[in-house]
């Protein structure tokens, strides 16, 4: 019936254009599911970046990148499942952009399992808490894409770690104003363009209680820097992150790491923990993409 069906109504695999042997409301091959690419090499133990060779051969043996040593974020630890390119890269772009809703369950069995890594360590009892959308940003796409992928994270995990209390609240966080685009800007710019812009609805909800961020893409982590202080100014005992990606960063036009100048700036981030001002070219590989 199947094979009738796709020659009566034939559908490609949206990543890869092979067609597809059987109908499915998420027309993505099981070959590309299995070639999602997953997050390796040694990565900060704080937000989960990708450290280079001058980092690890530095002075500090904290196994934390240097802007995490400079300004400690206000979360506890950030998890992604793999890197932000090839067929993560186009299965992102087709939920948030095709509005390809059927990709978030397989999707988010993906971020499950990033969240899987911080079972050992993050409290046994906490708050889902999606990155929201501006109301103008919900209004045009019609979802908000961490939520999507939360609620199927969520309901793989009641699976396989039954034990851990983990409820979606995903009202909690509100986005006060429309922030620009964080593809192209500087770090000093994307924090810029975040400040300020979360609050909590209902501060009483989170006092005292650990959370658990979920957005799609993580990239210098300023909208999650951003995030987190709101909840945790509302009384939130932790914060944890996770994303289904990370994009990487690429420094300098001959791919050297950026530069960080003596006269550092104090963040609302990290209280008066000073943050860096990255200088020279900068470039980052989300390619167009809004990210974390």
């Amino acid at each position: 019936m199947d094979a009738v069906s796709c020659a009566l109504f034939p559908a490609s695999c949206v990543l890869c254009g092979y067609p597809l042997p059987h109908l499915s409301s998420v027309p993505i091959c099981q070959v590309c599911w299995t070639e999602f690419p997953v997050q390796s090499g040694p990565l900060c133990a704080r937000c989960g970046d990708l450290l280079d060779a001058p980092i690890l051969a530095g002075p500090s043996s904290s196994g934390l990148c240097r802007a995490c040593r400079l300004a400690p974020p206000p979360f506890e630890r950030a998890v992604a499942y793999g890197p932000y390119q090839d067929r993560m890269k186009a299965a992102i772009h087709a939920l948030k952009y095709d509005r390809l809703h059927a990709a978030a369950s397989g999707l988010g069995r993906m971020l499950a399992l990033a969240i899987a890594q911080l079972a050992a360590e993050a409290p046994g009892e906490m708050l889902v808490v999606p990155v929201p959308l501006h109301r103008s940003k919900y209004a045009d796409r019609g979802f908000n894409q961490a939520r999507s992928l939360a609620v199927a994270a969520l309901g793989a995990l009641r699976k396989s770690h039954p034990e851990w209390r983990l409820t979606l609240a995903s009202s909690t966080l509100m986005r006060l104003r429309a922030t620009t685009s964080q593809a192209g800007l500087t770090p000093h710019q994307r924090r810029e363009n975040v400040r300020g812009a979360f609050t909590v609805s209902d501060p009483a909800a989170v006092d005292s209680k650990h959370i658990l961020l979920i957005d799609d893409i993580i990239t210098t982590g300023a909208t999650a820097r951003a995030a987190s202080l709101a909840l945790a100014r509302a009384g939130a005992a932790s914060v944890w992150v996770a994303t289904l990606a990370r994009a990487g960063r690429i420094y300098g036009r001959r791919g050297s790491p950026a530069r960080f100048d003596d006269a550092e700036e104090k963040s609302e981030f990290a209280g008066n923990a000073p943050v860096a001002i990255m200088q020279g070219t900068f470039q980052l590989s989300s390619h167009g993409q809004p990210s974390f």
